[in-house]
């Protein structure tokens, strides 16, 4: 009986036993191997791998060895693994002598230096031996490219300059404006009332610029809490603080580089991040949160807001220098109430948007409900409009909409103008007693109660819906939930 070999007992020497029986069974076990210096010249290649030498155009071993290997082998990374010393333990490498399932690896010396690396063709052809696996990275690959293109087409610009309804005066003027401005990088201040369209026009500036092949990116300030507001702008590098993304997170100027920011509610950004905010406008430069490291970054700025700027600086509540920063070529929004002639064409858009959107059938108007819409006094613009028209749309099944489907949805609290009367109509008795009004701030209060009711029966409930009905932030909705206690209590039934 043969007597078996003693193992060695020293670490050193069972460490190059094991590489011993290692390097073997790669070399039995897959296609061929080849060895790189330090240097990535080739010095020794496997019997397997000198039979794939003629698919790659050799004919003899020494025009291969002796050569460095990205000039023997094409599209290899051996390079990269002698550069950074990682291993690369799964691969796939094509080039003229077909498509290969590769594994590269370091070698180090004693002191953990890397002195070479081991290249190793785990299988030939895999497209046919893995098809399976090649299957799912091609699905997975196509997934990736589609998510990718659904991510630009979000920041894309949804809306023309055209897409800004009306012929009036005021309609044309912003029109003209929005245009001129687009040819140009200057930062972009648009003023107005609520729902007046400044989001519309920001898309349109964008659409119309050099600038509209890159991205549009958005930011509502109002909307994100202030603790978030600076990581949402400049981003967090990885791992800046407890259960921060290991990956870091790029902030919405990154995310707009080489197209436009659009800044929405800029009179809500708080005090305390609009000296950044100004530095980001004045330099072009962003530091990420938790990072030493300044972004240099190509970025058009276009702000909206809806409050008073001058009358918000000199309260101190707004940082004098950022205002003069942003206000360097201001565009002002009319109010519906300022472009009356508008209206027939803005409902017959908002109608056909309306029908396209919630699968409803297209409603038309009658003479009558147009005369009660332009009675109305629109606090809310455009947006209300819209909502108007849009619950008038959901509360019955006519197709033509006539003033008295509008009595419920239409509050004549603060209605701006009566129907027209005839004139001895209009003239009171004298014996008539003078009509009782009530406050301003009584009869807007009133209106705002009525509405959120109406938002929330027809949301049946849903404060998210309502709020998006509303045309406010659900925190919003909230703030005036608990001014209004009794409609909280009431649900959506009252």
């Amino acid at each position: 009986m043969k007597t078996p070999t003693p193992l060695p007992s020293d670490a050193a020497s069972v460490l190059r036993l094991a590489s011993q029986s290692m390097f073997e069974l790669f070399d039995q076990s897959s296609q061929g191997m080849l060895l790189v210096d330090a240097a990535g010249v080739v010095v020794w290649i496997s019997d397997g791998y000198r039979r794939l030498l003629p698919a790659l155009g050799f004919e003899r071993e020494q025009d291969f060895v002796g050569h460095p290997v990205e000039s023997v082998v094409p599209n290899t990374m051996m390079r990269r693994v002698l550069d950074d010393g990682r291993p690369i333990l799964v691969d796939l490498l094509t080039n003229k002598a077909g498509t290969f399932l590769v594994s590269r690896l370091p070698l180090r010396d004693e002191r953990g230096q890397v002195i070479g690396a081991l290249g190793v063709v785990l299988l030939d052809q895999p497209q046919t031996t893995m098809q399976p696996l090649m299957a799912k990275f091609a699905r997975l690959q196509r997934e990736l490219d589609d998510a990718r293109a659904q991510l630009a087409a979000q920041r894309r610009a949804k809306y023309t300059v055209a897409s800004f309804i009306g012929t009036s005066a005021a309609a044309l003027e912003v029109k003209r404006q929005a245009r001129r401005v687009a040819q140009t990088d200057a930062t972009v201040l648009l003023l107005g009332e609520t729902g007046t369209g400044k989001e519309l026009l920001a898309h349109a500036i964008h659409a119309a610029s050099p600038r509209a092949a890159g991205p549009f990116v958005g930011v509502n300030i109002a909307a994100v809490p202030e603790s978030l507001l600076e990581a949402e702008f400049f981003g967090v590098a990885p791992g800046a603080y407890t259960g921060a993304d290991k990956r870091g997170r790029d902030g919405k100027f990154k995310l707009a580089h080489g197209g436009t920011l659009f800044l929405d509610e800029i009179g809500d950004m708080p005090l305390s991040l609009q000296s950044k905010l100004l530095r980001a406008l004045q330099e072009r430069e962003v530091e990420p949160l938790g990072s030493n490291r300044v972004l240099t970054l190509d970025v058009r700025v276009i702000a909206a807001t809806s409050r008073d700027l001058p009358e918000m600086v000199a309260r101190g509540l707004f940082r004098e220098d950022l205002y003069y920063r942003l206000n360097v070529v201001p565009i002002r929004l009319p109010s519906l109430r300022e472009r009356l002639s508008d209206l027939d064409a803005l409902v017959e858009s908002l109608l056909d948007d309306i029908a396209r959107r919630s699968g409803m059938p297209h409603r038309e108007l009658s003479a009558d409900a147009m005369q009660r819409l332009r009675a109305h006094a629109w606090r809310g613009n455009i947006r209300e409009l819209r909502n108007v028209l849009e619950q008038a749309s959901m509360l019955t099944d006519d197709l033509r909409l006539a003033a008295s489907h509008f009595e419920r949805v239409l509050p004549r609290t603060l209605d701006h103008a009566a129907p027209p009367v005839e004139p001895e109509a209009a003239a009171p008795a004298a014996s008539d007693a003078p009509p009782a009004v009530r406050p301003l701030p009584e009869q807007v209060a009133e209106l705002e109660r009525q509405a959120i009711a109406q938002a929330l029966h027809v949301a049946r409930g849903s404060r998210s819906a309502a709020a998006r009905l509303l045309g406010i932030s659900r925190a919003t909705l909230y703030e005036r939930l608990a001014q209004y206690p009794q409609i909280a209590q009431a649900g959506w039934a009252g």
